[in-house]
């Protein structure tokens, strides 16, 4: 659908920045709630202390007594790349502070589901840990955490996610999120949790002389920060000033060399440089392919990259999980193409849409509908939940994307109450949420989603809005503006990347691949030229060579062989008719 093309509203009264910035510059940060130098202080001393985060001191008991004791510690991890981050994280860290009876153990998706349930803590209890420590999951984890106390398994709760009524009887918990928790930031990810909690253990070792008399060097926790920074991006946790300062000290890291042999081993197969390192290559590169083994099948793969040091063994575990995303891709594609086609004709008349829309293949993959249900999402700007049959084919496990306007936990949680026993389970945050249903119960539901989604949002919800950073003047488009851009942040969550909109002559194009736009442009009344690449162009624009487009774009820099280059990457572009 064709979007309404805004711009961000800001207040330069706000402004509490000091000589340097631009105006646009100032416009771009106000609009994201940045309004003083020392929001853009991203040095390690600005960081919180973790004294602040409730548990702290009984988590760390439970961590310095392991050592002490070199009791046998199991990490339980979630299987995306935030769990596979904050797993990693924890076993670099732990081993280097002396711990030598230490391994992971992450659930497969398809045969025990999310978070540290019985069934898993039946597998765990094989290798007889002293201590379960759990990161990116165990809030919700009643039940598991129970079967653990009940084989006399002490269980250290790490994760960052809502918890619900109740708190899991575990001998300590660490959550920025649960009742009480003074820490200032809630938006910690997984692996920051973790983070913050190995801080916390290495100051009390400090204390008690522990380095000194086991003879080893005090780990330098800022060398692990890019393996904090993926995991933080890759779950599209808030970049607020904390996340940022983290995200901002992994990229320094690794654009360094110092970083992760993994992280860097996955940048190189995909082509990536990092050297140049930014957020986005984080998101759109590192991320998607740790996660793809966890979707496909099981996320050791990925964890197994994360903490290989030999370079050779990086790069093969690099590869498998580039083979995995490809793999991914393929399976995504055709389910795309299957959930495109039952669109088809309801797209045709974009007032008949169900205002909250599902969709099911027998066919699906389980571990992609996610991904599924957020491309449709974006395509007609409606609530959507994608549904695919369990390994045994006894229910429907569906995934929710959200838009702005509907909060998609309390829209499931509306419909069970309306129509209880129509939903086995459900959970998850405003923007996703996962759900189980019998699968004689698919119509019934369609029609129940629809019909809740109808009484919580409303027409003015449905209209896509593609927000924008307003007009440059002819002097931003340098490269020391997309320099300065480029710099200024780690862009991602919550502080979008800047975009911004304008008129352009086009002077040439050209397709790239069958399904990519390189352009010539050039503002009306001005003669410099302008190159630009739209990924992705819709098909109906692919001979596009001349005329007038309304463009929202990215201004960024194209590095080939050495030199560099200013560069529009095109975000959306409409033909301006001739007066």
């Amino acid at each position: 659908m064709k979007p309404q093309l805004k711009a961000r509203e800001f207040d330069l009264s706000n402004s509490r920045f000091g000589p340097g910035l631009s105006t646009t510059i100032q416009r771009i940060l106000l609009s994201r709630g940045i309004s003083s130098d020392a929001a853009l202080d991203q040095r390690l001393s600005t960081l919180s202390p973790p004294e602040y985060l409730a548990g702290i001191d009984s988590a760390v008991d439970l961590l310095e007594q392991a050592l002490k004791q070199q009791k046998t510690v199991l990490i339980c991890g979630d299987y995306d790349a935030d769990g596979a981050t904050a797993t990693a994280l924890a076993i670099r860290v732990l081993r280097s502070m002396g711990l030598h009876n230490i391994d992971f153990l992450v659930p497969n998706r398809f045969d025990f589901g999310y978070g540290l349930s019985p069934e898993l803590v039946t597998v765990a209890a094989e290798s007889k840990p002293d201590l379960i420590l759990t990161v990116d999951n165990g809030i919700s984890s009643l039940a598991g955490v129970k079967e653990a106390r009940k084989r006399a398994i002490q269980v250290l709760v790490t994760d960052h996610h809502l918890p619900g009524s109740e708190l899991p009887d575990a001998n300590a918990i660490v959550n920025p999120n649960q009742p009480g928790c003074e820490f200032p930031s809630k938006n910690l990810a997984g692996v920051g949790v973790v983070f913050y909690l190995l801080i916390a253990l290495r100051a009390r070792l400090r204390q008690s002389n522990w380095f000194e008399q086991q003879q080893l060097p005090e780990p330098r926790l800022e060398n692990y920060l890019d393996i904090v920074a993926l995991g933080t991006v890759a779950d599209l946790v808030p970049l607020d000033q904390l996340n940022r300062v983290l995200v901002s000290q992994g990229l320094k890291l690794l654009r360094s060399g110092q970083g992760n042999p993994g992280i860097k081993a996955i940048l190189d197969v995909s082509g990536r440089d990092f050297s140049q390192a930014r957020s986005a290559d984080l998101g759109f590169a590192v991320g998607p392919r740790i996660n793809a083994a966890g979707r496909l099948d099981d996320i050791t793969e990925g964890i197994n990259c994360l903490l290989a040091d030999d370079p050779m063994a990086a790069h093969q575990y690099a590869r498998d999980l580039h083979h995995i995303n490809l793999e991914r891709r393929q399976i995504q594609d055709q389910m795309q193409a299957d959930a495109d086609r039952s669109l088809e004709s309801l797209k045709l008349d974009h007032n008949n849409l169900p205002w909250g829309y599902c969709c099911f293949e027998e066919q699906w993959h389980q571990g992609l509908v996610g991904l599924v249900a957020a491309r449709i999402k974006d395509s007609i700007h409606r609530p959507v939940i994608a549904f695919a049959l369990s390994e045994d084919n006894s229910v429907l496990k569906g995934s929710a994307r959200s838009i702005p306007g509907l909060h998609i936990r309390d829209c499931l949680e509306r419909i069970n109450s309306q129509h209880p026993k129509l939903i086995q389970k459900f959970g998850g945050h405003a923007m996703a949420a996962g759900l189980t249903i019998e699968t004689s119960n698919y119509k019934q539901f369609k029609k129940a989603f629809d019909e809740a989604t109808r009484e919580l949002l409303n027409e003015e919800d449905l209209q896509s809005v593609l927000w924008n950073d307003g007009v440059l003047d002819d002097t931003d488009f340098s490269l020391e503006f997309a320099s300065t851009l480029e710099n200024l942040l780690p862009w991602g969550q919550g502080v979008p990347e800047p975009q911004f909109q304008g008129r352009f002559g086009v002077f040439s194009s050209r397709c790239l691949k069958e399904k990519h736009l390189k352009m010539q442009l050039a503002r009306p009344g001005t003669s410099k030229v302008l190159d630009a690449i739209w990924f992705n162009a819709p098909v109906e624009l692919m001979s596009l060579s001349d005329g007038l487009i309304d463009a929202v774009y990215r201004m960024e820099i194209n590095r080939f062989r050495g030199s560099e280059s200013l560069q529009l990457q095109i975000v959306y572009a409409e033909p301006v008719s001739p007066d």
